[in-house]
């Protein structure tokens, strides 16, 4: 039997004109957003009956879809305003939107996309965020993430991954959208909670789908061992660096998350690998003798004896480290360094 809680039926939609509120929750926007829409842009509804509540016809229903889709995409709002008001006018005028002898209030509600998610309390548009000077990916990206527009962000994601590679998409969209709504988050008590759980579970997503499906290395490489001191959880950066080391045909073996010390040390004594990325987000996780302890490791033959490098990945470390570690200063700067160690285990 499936432990899958069965889904209650939909509620019955009305049959003629949807309200702004049934709207803008279909939709995944707020109400505020729809009003704000038509105020500067001129997407509202065709027909306005007088002293009574507005109704969205089959045309600006689909209009303002085709308005979703395009700000999802990171196109401009003024941009993708125009361009869902020419192609209303264009089907308008083709006469295949509204069916003849149709009412101006009617719509047929089944064409409207259900919400992967209910619309949260406060919903505020993708511009609320604090993205600063970013690239239009990063914005599209964010507008998906705060409308809880699964599938757009999974196919942004995808896109720029597979337009850019792993290092610009982790560098330029991913975290800055990621730190964006942290902010937010911080500073909108629990508000936005559910738009970060969302973008990272589907950044980890696409960063494992990478890794998993790049062309296995040829040859017999020794691997790259990633892993977070014992006691750190946060993963996802390790998770683009595989994903990237993976892309350049680096073998990785990846132990995750809070790995214990003892776990640790076994699994490089046993692997020999190429080099050991240890992440640690803060200075709380931060375990400079367990690194040091790796990096002095020496196995092999008398006369053949090698060692591991180390390399110190993440903010908890800080600017000052040991010599013998090595410290990049972000993800391009540790597959750069990661690259050439690998290769030069080949036979």
């Amino acid at each position: 039997m499936s432990d899958r809680p069965t889904a209650e039926p939909a509620p019955e939609l009305p049959r003629h004109g949807v309200t702004t509120g049934f709207l803008a929750r279909r939709l995944g926007v707020s109400p505020t957003t729809l009003r704000s829409w038509d105020r500067r842009y001129g997407l509202g509804p065709a027909v306005r009956a007088e002293g009574r509540q507005r109704r969205w016809s089959p045309d600006d229903v689909a209009m303002l879809q085709e308005m979703c889709r395009l700000t999802a995409a990171g196109v401009p709002p003024a941009e993708a305003a125009r361009a869902a008001l020419e192609r209303a006018r264009g089907k308008a005028a083709e006469g295949t939107v509204v069916p003849p002898g149709a009412r101006p209030g009617d719509v047929d509600t089944a064409a409207l996309p259900a919400p992967p998610l209910r619309a949260p309390r406060g919903h505020h548009p993708a511009s609320a965020l604090p993205l600063g000077d970013v690239r239009q990916e990063c914005r599209g990206l964010a507008r998906a993430a705060v409308r809880l527009d699964a599938v757009a962000v999974q196919e942004q994601l995808s896109a720029v991954v597979r337009d850019h590679g792993l290092v610009v998409a982790w560098e330029e969209v991913m975290v800055p959208t990621l730190r964006a709504v942290g902010r937010k988050w911080e500073s909108s008590g629990d508000r936005y909670v559910e738009v970060e759980h969302l973008l990272s579970w589907h950044i980890s997503t696409t960063l494992r789908h990478a890794h998993l499906s790049a062309p296995r290395p040829a040859g017999e490489a020794a691997p790259v061992l990633l892993a977070c001191l014992p006691d750190e959880h946060h993963t996802l950066p390790l998770e683009a660096l595989g994903a990237a080391l993976a892309e350049r045909h680096v073998p990785v073996l990846m132990l995750g998350g809070a790995v214990p010390a003892e776990a640790l040390d076994g699994a490089v004594r046993r692997v020999a690998p190429a080099a050991v990325a240890l992440w640690a987000q803060s200075r709380s996780t931060v375990g400079l003798p367990l690194a040091q302890h790796i990096a002095a490791a020496r196995w092999g033959i008398r006369g053949a004896r090698r060692h591991s490098p180390v390399l110190l990945c993440g903010p908890g470390w800080g600017r000052r480290t040991p010599e013998e570690l090595l410290r990049p200063s972000g993800l391009r700067d540790a597959v750069t360094t990661l690259v050439p160690l690998s290769a030069a285990t080949r036979p």
